[in-house]
């Protein structure tokens, strides 16, 4: 008779938990690459050979050549000396070569674990689905890449706002899988209360969206003011010469303001949230109380105080990390609500 596969595992939530660290140091590292504006310092895709970095002088001068086709050195960069270009090459190219490491660190552990029969039944075709946006999500990374090499200063804010919204959906995924091997899956229909820890999950999602927008538009650096934009509730160019709906994803006025008025509403769903889970009579729901309104004005004092200062690298990457702490604190909410 053979043995039953078991519906746990340590091993497994132990491993995903570190695919969702490494994607975190993913997020992180790709937005300091766009602060820095070494995104589109590599100008190949090369997915094999492209982990090996330029090891002689001509192979860094090549480099810098291909780098000089783009518009980005044409306009921007013009005379940029070799140093200089290897140190936006060197952050675009950690920025592909962890993307690569989380790859291995992914694939590997899953064979051993499908050969030795160590994976719950039910989270066998969740875990193959997340190895394949993994690997989509190294194709929408190049298509981003590839939108800003001809004719634009930098990529396309909307390839930028997909890439990192599937980042935020693997990470997501990983720390839900995480939780679903190591405690079982959960079968039990959600009620009121894991409507709303969901609701608020996907409010999180969307302000990260809008702030995507608002980095791939360097929108954080103009009306430097709170809470008015320079004195006025709605800042001047708001529509800047567009339609409603362009405006909404191409204005910068129009951009920041989205994102701040989406903070306000995010703040006040935890709130109510959190008062939600605080009156009930399950404690891990009040712990889960306390950590979402803890984070989120955390991460609202952050915005603020990244804003006033016009978004410097130091305050973005934490501003950028505070958003990835809100993220998971609110999947994991969501996830123990559907359980008590």
């Amino acid at each position: 008779m053979p043995l039953a596969r078991p519906q746990t595992s340590n091993a497994i939530f132990i491993w995903l938990l570190v695919i969702a660290a490494m994607v975190s140091a993913m997020i992180l590292v790709g937005g300091a690459t766009r602060l820095t504006d070494s995104g589109l310092s590599i100008t190949e895709w090369r997915p094999v050979t492209g982990a090996v970095p330029p090891l002689t002088e001509a192979g860094w001068q090549r480099e810098l050549e291909l780098y000089r086709s783009t518009t980005e050195y044409q306009m921007q960069n013009r005379g940029m000396s070799l140093s200089e270009f290897q140190f936006i090459y060197w952050w675009e190219w950690g920025h592909r070569f962890l993307g690569r490491m989380i790859g291995l660190v992914f694939a590997l552990p899953l064979l051993f674990f499908w050969v030795r029969g160590m994976i719950p039944d039910r989270l066998k075709l969740p875990l193959l689905g997340l190895f394949a946006l993994g690997g989509l999500q190294g194709a929408i990374g190049w298509w981003m890449v590839s939108s800003g090499l001809v004719d634009r200063l930098d990529v396309s804010q909307y390839r930028l706002a997909t890439h990192l919204g599937m980042a935020f959906v693997i990470l997501g995924l990983s720390v839900w899988l995480a939780l679903d091997a190591r405690y079982g899956v959960n079968t039990r229909l959600p009620d009121r209360v894991s409507k709303w820890t969901f609701a608020f999950w996907g409010l999180v999602f969307l302000q990260i969206i809008l702030g995507a927008f608002v980095a791939g538009l360097d929108a954080g650096r103009i009306f430097t003011t709170w809470p008015l934009m320079e004195g006025r509730l709605i800042p001047d160019g708001y529509l800047g010469g567009m339609g409603w709906l362009q405006a909404a994803f191409e204005s910068r006025p129009a951009v920041q303001l989205h994102h701040r008025w989406t903070a306000y509403v995010v703040t006040l769903g935890a709130g109510l949230l959190a008062y939600g889970l605080w009156t009930s009579a399950h404690p891990d729901l009040k712990r889960a109380a306390l950590w979402i309104g803890g984070v989120t004005l955390f991460q609202v004092m952050l915005g603020i105080t990244t804003l006033v200062h016009a978004a410097p690298l130091s305050l973005s990457l934490l501003h950028q990390a505070g958003a990835i702490l809100l993220f998971s604190t609110a999947a994991v909410t969501a996830w123990k609500s559907r359980r008590t």
